[in-house]
């Protein structure tokens, strides 16, 4: 008489319950136990290679997804208008100084050696779409970085200032490793917003990169702090270690106009 195979089903759920069981005791230790090398260098001198593969392996990805977790947090930190990029971006209109050329401020080497990029130009011209495109360059290199409008920072110390908490608000923006500072001169701005602002550009001078996007020229720039004395020596800070790129030509916005 034939008999019938011994089913193999209850011990393969078996296995399969106990490895899952293992996974969630795995899970459940890696949020409690962040890792300590003299502990991983015990184990690695048991591990066969398939377990040293795998935990190489394991230590990449890890190394990855926090990367990408923290270049997606600086980009949304950084407050950016809108998601320029320098691909496809028109350098005809610009013109360099001549020891400073496109590839060297596309290198970011400014930035590492905390000096100031001036965009001067007529409004529509580029300028805060480059500003947009370096800072989002810098997040992807793991470089703080902090986007305002003039009239957004202004207001922001100065709402700072009256809560309290300006010391706060000062220590946060000198967290970033870049500063872009858009459209200066476009909104006039008080006395003491012009007193404020001082202070974050005094703040960043040989500790932070800035970058001013505005279409007046530095012998304009009195009129925009309300003060000579003040616009000079953010002048004379700026001149020192910084550089500035000239853009010409017309307003992409108004050549490219649906009303003609």
């Amino acid at each position: 008489m034939m008999t019938r195979p011994k089913t193999m089903q209850p011990d393969t759920r078996r296995r399969r319950a106990s490895t899952g069981q293992l996974m969630d005791g795995i899970m459940s230790l890696a949020r409690q136990l962040p890792l300590t090398r003299q502990v991983l260098a015990d184990q690695l001198e048991t591990a066969t290679p398939t377990q040293m593969e795998f935990m190489h392996a394991w230590m990449l990805a890890e190394l990855e997804s926090r990367e990408r977790s923290k270049r997606a947090r600086l980009l949304k930190q950084a407050g950016f208008p809108q998601s320029k990029e320098l691909d496809g971006y028109d350098w005809t209109p610009l013109r360099f100084p001549v020891d400073y050329g496109r590839q060297a401020l596309e290198s970011l080497d400014f930035i590492d050696n905390n000096e100031d990029v001036v965009m001067f130009g007529p409004p529509g011209t580029g300028k805060t779409h480059l500003a947009t495109a370096l800072g989002r360059k810098a997040c992807r290199r793991g470089i703080p970085v902090r986007f305002f409008t003039a009239a957004e920072l202004v207001m922001r110390l100065l709402r700072a200032n009256a809560e309290n908490r300006l010391d706060k608000e000062l220590t946060q923006i000198g967290k970033a490793g870049l500063i872009i500072l858009d459209e200066l001169g476009y909104v006039p701005i008080d006395e003491e917003g012009s007193r404020l602002l001082f202070q974050v550009v005094t703040n960043a001078y040989e500790t932070q990169s800035v970058i001013y996007t505005t279409n007046i020229e530095f012998s304009g720039w009195g009129r925009i702090f309300g003060d000579p004395n003040m616009a000079a020596a953010i002048i004379d800070r700026t001149v020192h270690h910084g550089r500035m790129i000239r853009f010409e030509g017309d307003s992409y916005r108004k050549t490219h106009a649906l009303m003609q």
